[in-house]
Parts: structure tokens; C-alpha cells; sequence
């Protein structure tokens, strides 16, 4: 496995068949990746006896580290079967990271509590708004201006959201504080995008030295976060702190928070980012309806079509935006395919 060439592999006389079986492969790893770790954080967020989200957010950042550093081991003895790079610790890199670990701590840690009270159904539209914020930042403050059909697609997703909440609460489950979570979420997803940009040159515009740097950074800065709200109190009432099966979960649910970075990049790698866009979209649908399955709820047809209304907003920016791509240089589109891995809502 490459965990460094994002390269799309050209064709070297290799048959159709096996190149779409090959691509069927990673898009359905990437879905079972994505999805599974969405309704594992519900899991380990809706414990009623560990109320902790943030002491679960930094035990998945620590086991990021550690496999980046476990990676960074393997790529030395076994060279010509991992390709990850060389991770040095530089203080001078860490530094210069903080303020995107600081958007990037915001991020993830809304991201959960958003999942935390809405629950994976609701998910998809509570955490919708990321891409109308992904135009408003690029236009106040990278001075971007975007297109009226791009324009129109975010006007759908709003409806989308708003008829959602509307329905959620009509259905007597909405949760507002996992509304406002989710705002507030989609828009550190979008100042993330901007800081990666920015700080990207400073790891040499490697993902994987931005996710170690990233992980280090927030895991030392989650320490004093988890006293001040009193999570160690929480931690240490828990009945099952000690069972092997709890700490196995929060193994399980850091090693594919780690496996979502990689996924994503070999999704991009056999397909293209906007086809990686469009599989998103496609996999948050299947998502939701197995989240409604799950739970043996009843959702009316107004609810349905508030998420079909995100879903299909989403769907046609990503078209819109792809066909805008093919105007502008390569590393523009670079750094679009870099914004969608940091999404933890991928």
C-alpha cells in the first residue's frame, strides 16, 4: 500500500473489467469506512453512563498519532511495501500548526457533539451547511467569487436544512443544541479547508504530515480542555472503564478515524475528486437510510425530501463545481481534493 502517491493511475493495457472490479473495491472499502465510523462515534457518544465527548475525541487523536508514527515505522523496514514519509518532530512545524489545529480541534469535536445529540439519521442534514459556508468563506475571506448555478445549489441545501429541522420538529426530536452543533461544525469543516491551504506548505503539502502534526498538536491541547469540563470526573465514575470491550471499541473508532484520510485518497486515486464528491453524497444517503432502518423509525415524506433536498444540492455543486475546475490550474484543484479529506463528515 502507497499511504503518500495520490496519483491517478494511468492505463497500461489494463483490461475494463479488472479496472472497474478494482474501483468497485475502493469505493465500496470507502463506504464501509466512512459509514462505520460515523455510527461507531454514535455509539461511543450515546453511552448514557460516559458523558465524555471530549476525552473520546482525544483518545481518537492519540491513536492517529500512533499509527502515523506505526506507519512511519513500517515505511523504513518494509520500503517496498509502505511508502509513508519520514516524521521528524519539529517544534517549529508544530508551532506554525496551532492555528489550524485550533479550527481543526473546533471541527471534530462539534462534529461529534452534533452526532452526539442528533444521532446518525439527522446527521447528514445537521451537518449540511459546510458547503454554503465553503462559499461565503471563499468570498469574504479569499475573495472568490462563485457562479449563480453554484449559488442556486447552496439555496437548495438551505431549504434542505430548514425544511429538516422543521420536520425534525414537527416529529418531536429535534434537538436544537445538535442543530446549532451542526452549524457550527459545517463551519469549522470550511475554515478548516482555508487553514489547510495555508499551512500546507509548511509539511511540504504532505497529508500525512499534516494529519501527525494535527493529531499531536490537539491531543496535547485536549489534555486541559477534558479538566476544565470536567470530564475526568465523568471518566472515573464510569462502571466500564476497565473492560477490555470499551477500550477495544475506542481502538476500533480511532484506527478508522485514521483509515478515513487513507480511504479517501485511494477513492480520489482510481476515480476522480468529483466523482469521490458525488460517491460521498451518495454514501451519506445510504447512511441515512440504514440510520432509519436501524432505529425502526417512522419518517414522513416531508423529512425524506428535506434530505433529498441536501443530498441532491450537494450533488449538483459538486457537479457545477467540477465543470468550474476544468478552467483553472491543477493546484487549485489540488487543494480542493486536500479539503475533502479533512472533512470528518465524509
Amino acid at each position: 500500500m502507497a499511504f503518500t502517491d495520490y496519483s491517478r493511475p494511468g492505463d497500461k493495457g489494463e483490461p475494463f473489467i479488472l479496472r472497474a472490479v478494482k474501483i468497485a473495491l475502493v469505493v465500496t472499502l470507502y463506504w464501509f469506512v466512512s459509514i462505520s465510523m460515523v455510527f461507531l462515534n454514535n455509539y461511543l457518544l450515546d453511552n448514557k453512563d460516559l458523558n465524555a465527548p471530549l476525552f473520546i475525541t482525544f483518545f481518537q487523536c492519540v491513536v492517529s498519532v500512533g499509527l502515523c508514527l506505526l506507519m512511519n515505522v513500517f515505511s523504513y523496514f518494509c520500503p517496498g511495501y509502505v511508502d509513508f514519509p519520514s516524521l521528524k518532530f519539529d517544534l517549529r512545524v508544530s508551532r506554525e500548526m496551532l492555528p489550524l489545529t485550533v479550527v481543526f480541534i473546533s471541527m471534530i469535536t462539534f462534529n461529534n457533539l452534533c452526532l452526539k445529540h442528533v444521532g446518525v439519521a439527522f446527521y447528514t442534514v445537521g451537518r449540511s451547511l459546510s458547503t454554503v459556508f465553503n462559499v461565503i468563506l471563499s468570498y469574504v475571506v479569499l475573495k472568490q467569487s462563485t457562479s449563480l448555478y453554484a449559488v442556486l445549489c447552496c439555496g437548495v441545501i438551505l431549504g434542505g436544512f430548514w425544511l429538516g429541522v422543521d420536520q425534525e420538529s414537527v416529529a418531536g426530536s429535534l434537538s436544537w443544541t445538535g442543530v446549532i452543533f451542526g452549524v457550527i461544525a459545517s463551519l469549522c469543516v470550511s475554515l478548516n479547508a482555508i487553514f489547510t491551504k495555508k499551512v500546507l506548505p509548511v509539511v511540504d503539502g504532505n497529508i500525512w504530515k499534516l494529519s501527525y502534526y494535527n493529531n499531536l498538536n490537539a491531543s496535547v491541547l485536549f489534555i486541559p480542555l477534558i479538566v476544565i469540563f470536567g470530564e475526568l470526573n465523568s471518566l472515573f465514575e464510569f462502571s466500564r472503564l476497565t473492560h477490555l470491550h470499551f477500550w477495544g471499541m475506542m481502538i476500533v473508532g480511532g484506527v478508522f478515524g485514521f483509515a478515513i484520510g487513507y480511504v479517501t485518497g485511494l477513492q480520489i486515486k482510481f476515480t476522480s475528486p468529483l466523482t469521490h464528491n458525488v460517491s460521498g453524497t451518495a454514501k451519506s444517503c445510504a447512511q441515512t437510510v440504514l440510520a432509519v432502518v436501524y432505529s425502526a423509525s417512522h419518517k414522513s415524506a416531508l423529512w425524506w425530501t428535506s434530505n433529498m433536498m441536501v443530498l441532491v444540492g450537494s450533488c449538483a455543486y459538486t457537479w457545477v463545481k467540477g465543470l468550474e475546475m476544468k478552467k483553472v490550474p491543477v493546484e487549485t484543484q489540488t487543494i480542493n481534493t486536500e479539503k475533502s479529506k479533512d472533512d470528518p463528515g465524509v
